[in-house]
């Protein structure tokens, strides 16, 4: 069952990474890129300014740093623990699949630290800005599944590692959300 799952999970990596074409490829490098968000990151933290004030806004900021850490350190001791090859490292699917960076990444690749912080940031400020634009969590879960998808475009991850840091972010984002109410309620501010 398990290897049926993995194989499968290889063949639509091989589909989903075969759709990428040139015209395309610079955008999800740009997309894929860490750098790429610090204006959506500004934005965010302009609104949570506007609408919490400085003190809350800090511990807001406090909560964002935890969050990161936690996801990003978590995807680590995963990749290393379950120590799944990333695509292109792995000598089944390499030699037919598109590596649109020159860089492949670390040896393991489950689960994705790209997706889990993505979909942690777009959880925790969707739940908590979700009064000040309508639809922004919408466009901020859209935002995260193009970043996770810009990694399977480039080579990096197969399609579980992308689901499963999908889901791990949006754990961890939505109990770091409770966490930051609780902060503030704790603290009176």
């Amino acid at each position: 069952m398990l290897q049926e799952l993995l194989q499968l999970d290889k063949d639509l990596f091989l589909y989903l990474n075969g759709l990428g074409t040139p015209q395309w490829d610079t955008f999800f490098q740009f997309i894929t890129n860490k750098l790429s968000a610090v204006p959506l990151y500004i934005f965010l933290l302009i609104l949570s300014f506007q609408k919490y004030g400085g003190k809350k806004t800090m511990v807001l900021l406090v909560s964002i740093a935890l969050l990161i850490t936690v996801t990003d350190q978590l995807g680590n001791f995963f990749k290393y623990g379950v120590a799944r090859l990333r695509p292109c490292h792995d000598p089944e699917v390499e030699p037919y699949m598109r590596l649109v960076k020159s860089y492949c990444g670390g040896k393991f690749g489950y689960f994705s630290a790209h997706a889990s912080n993505s979909f942690a940031i777009a959880v925790f400020f969707g739940i908590i800005l979700k009064s000040s634009i309508k639809y922004l969590g919408v466009f901020l879960v859209l935002w995260a599944a193009l970043v996770a998808f810009s990694r399977v475009y480039i080579g990096v991850h197969f399609p579980l590692d992308i689901i499963t840091g999908a889901v791990i972010g949006s754990l961890f984002g939505w109990l770091f959300v409770k966490l930051f109410i609780f902060a503030l309620r704790k603290f009176s501010l």
